[in-house]
């Protein structure tokens, strides 16, 4: 019985070599990956930081009429708890007239209590008209002496170089006098 060799090369030493050469690339970046993760995984933001992106708020010491500064994310957040007036003059509006066209019942859950990101959108300043002694501007809001902007009751831009209203963060009421901003 004659035994003759396969050249080299031929199909069953090809299919071994393929194989092989698969199964070690495919072990190579199975090992890279589980060495890698660690790293990838420490560029999760910390569980202090998370903590940051969810601030609750007593609201029950804030008599109508007040307004209260919170910070959420590193950004100033105004709660206002608005008068009936203010609800009124904000309510009044032709929203079509305006340069960020909404209307007040789209930025409040709640009509008596405005939340809203407490930055200027034209160049990041904070508006005053917080404080009782603050300059509100010409529509009783927020008013930017930066660069003049100035905000409504709703905290929608009315007159002055800013582009957007004052924007309103994800918020809800977890019951009656609290407020949960940001998600979990």
């Amino acid at each position: 019985m004659s035994h003759t060799a396969n050249p080299a090369g031929s199909g069953d030493d090809k299919t071994r070599r393929d194989f092989l050469l698969i199964a070690s690339a495919g072990m190579g970046v199975v090992g890279t990956a589980l060495a890698v993760w660690p790293f990838i995984d420490s560029m999760n933001p910390a569980k202090d930081v998370m903590a940051l992106a969810v601030v609750e708020v007593d609201l029950s010491p804030v008599a109508v009429g007040q307004a209260i500064t919170v910070v959420w994310r590193g950004k100033p957040v105004f709660v206002r708890h608005r008068t009936p007036e203010d609800i009124e003059q904000a309510r009044a509006v032709n929203v079509a007239s305006l340069r960020d066209p909404e209307a007040d019942e789209d930025r409040v859950i709640k009509p008596e209590w405005l939340v809203q990101i407490g930055i200027c959108t034209h160049l990041g300043c904070i508006p005053k008209g917080q404080k009782p002694s603050d300059p509100k501007g010409d529509y009783n809001g927020w008013f930017c002496v930066c660069h003049g902007s100035h905000y409504d009751t709703a905290g929608r831009i009315r007159k002055g170089p800013a582009p957007l209203n004052l924007p309103v963060p994800q918020y809800a009421f977890l019951d009656d006098t609290t407020i949960q901003i940001g998600e979990e």
